[in-house]
């Protein structure tokens, strides 16, 4: 079943006098349970791509349908809704509120959709146990090391059980044992039937998706089956 479809979908920036075309006829399609990287160089498009998809940002033409909708006849409100329970974000920067425990920044998508406390606690709980992070609820991000604070972002993006997860870069900020241990998760959430979709510029990285879509120049370059999977953590070498 399809989840994501995009069709001849462009995205033109006036900076200045200089017109960018940062994504030229895109046609892709996402089946549910899939898991999928954009791979590209910078300035590829894969950003851009990757933030229409997550309703964040609108093509300048073309169609999107998400979860069969129409994603540019639906309101301000029905994104903001769609944007909070059909999609888990996961980010390179982790964006967590430094000030709040990590079981409260996980709870947070849970406010917008009405939860009580008591149901926000409980659920929030239960994504950090998921990630492997219950003993930690109650510490603060700096109180985290880099790989921790990425799992509360990931529990945060799974605790309202979108359809999709996206991920942006999500081991860009972490050393190589820690990105791999992050990997790891991501496959043990795409065994349990999530969709997945990251973006990455690192080959090892995208080779732990079943299916690359490589961009460059805002045009897809190729699209392929991986059926070189990885399928468990690589050794990591210290330089």
């Amino acid at each position: 079943m399809k989840i994501i479809e995009t069709k001849e979908i462009s995205k033109v920036y006036k900076m200045g006098n200089q017109i960018v075309n940062a994504l030229q006829s895109i046609s892709i399609s996402i089946d549910r349970g899939e898991y999928v990287a954009f791979m590209g160089p910078s300035g590829s498009g894969k950003s851009t791509l990757m933030n229409i998809v997550g309703c964040l940002d609108t093509p300048t033409s073309g169609t999107y349908m998400l979860n069969n909708k129409l994603v540019s006849e639906m309101t301000e409100n029905e994104l903001a809704e769609t944007r909070n329970k059909e999609i888990g974000f996961v980010f390179q920067t982790f964006n967590l509120l430094p000030r709040a425990s990590a079981l409260d920044n996980v709870a947070l998508p849970l406010i917008y959709a009405g939860y009580s406390k008591s149901e926000r606690d409980e659920m929030a709980m239960q994504a950090l146990e998921n990630v492997g992070l219950a003993s930690r609820s109650h510490h603060r991000p700096n109180e985290l090391s880099g790989g921790q604070r990425q799992r509360v972002a990931i529990a945060r993006a799974l605790v309202n059980n979108p359809s999709i997860i996206l991920a942006d870069e999500p081991t860009g900020n972490l050393d190589t044992k820690t990105s791999y241990d992050i990997m790891n998760l991501f496959q043990k959430l795409h065994d349990e039937g999530n969709t997945i979709i990251m973006v990455t510029h690192e080959d090892d990285i995208a080779h732990y998706a079943h299916r690359i879509i490589r961009l460059r120049d805002g045009l897809i370059e190729w699209d392929r089956k991986n059926d070189n999977v990885t399928r468990s953590t690589p050794v990591a070498v210290n330089h």
